[in-house]
């Protein structure tokens, strides 16, 4: 791709999408093409590796983190690739579909009963409140990133691994994928959970 370039890899926290800019030109449609092939791909990938691993029917605390979840380290890896996958998904607001498009709490909670078979609360200012507290040093693939001000979460996403987050910003745009080390985005207050 001209554009963007995009590796996956499994470590100890989980799958993590690492996602490169190579150049600072527009990434056009067909390079976002490319990473919808190369999502479904690596989620294939993840199937066909975990068909030999029984899923954990118990979920208690994270075995890195200590950290109680409602989602396995599997989960979490599948969480990740459906969020890259809607990746170029329309914004709207209410939405929750990637036929209708995507809000930002709209996505997250698409993405986790989707990936996860996991419902989650369908308001920002609820999801502020659910799940577990995580520090940034904690943060794995899946985790929600909360951003705000005043004390209040009004805008949510994704973390998928490499100071990177998908979410879907505003009206006119789309579903995308920013670092949290960007100007923009490192200047907001931000919370981490972990559902």
């Amino acid at each position: 791709m001209r554009g963007a370039r995009a590796t996956c890899r499994a470590s100890e926290r989980g799958a993590e999408v690492d996602f490169t800019l190579i150049s600072r030109h527009h990434v056009g449609m067909a390079d976002w093409t490319q990473l919808r092939i190369l999502s479904g791909a690596l989620t294939l990938a993840l199937m066909l590796g975990g068909c030999s691993t029984a899923p954990s029917l118990v979920r208690g605390p994270d075995e890195i983190t200590g950290t109680a979840s409602l989602v396995s380290q599997r989960q979490a890896e599948d969480v990740t690739i459906a969020a890259v996958g809607l990746v170029g998904t329309p914004y709207r607001y209410g939405g929750n579909t990637p036929q209708s498009g995507f809000d930002c709490s709209g996505l997250v909670d698409y993405v986790y009963e989707a990936a996860a078979g996991i419902e989650l609360p369908r308001t920002v200012s609820r999801l502020q409140y659910w799940g577990q507290p995580i520090s940034r040093d904690d943060l794995r693939s899946g985790d929600l990133i909360l951003f705000g001000r005043a004390g209040d979460a009004t805008h949510v996403g994704i973390y998928v691994g490499n100071a990177s987050f998908v979410h879907a910003p505003s009206t006119g745009g789309t579903v995308r994928l920013d670092s949290l080390t960007s100007k923009y985005w490192a200047a907001q207050r931000v919370a981490f959970r972990r559902p």
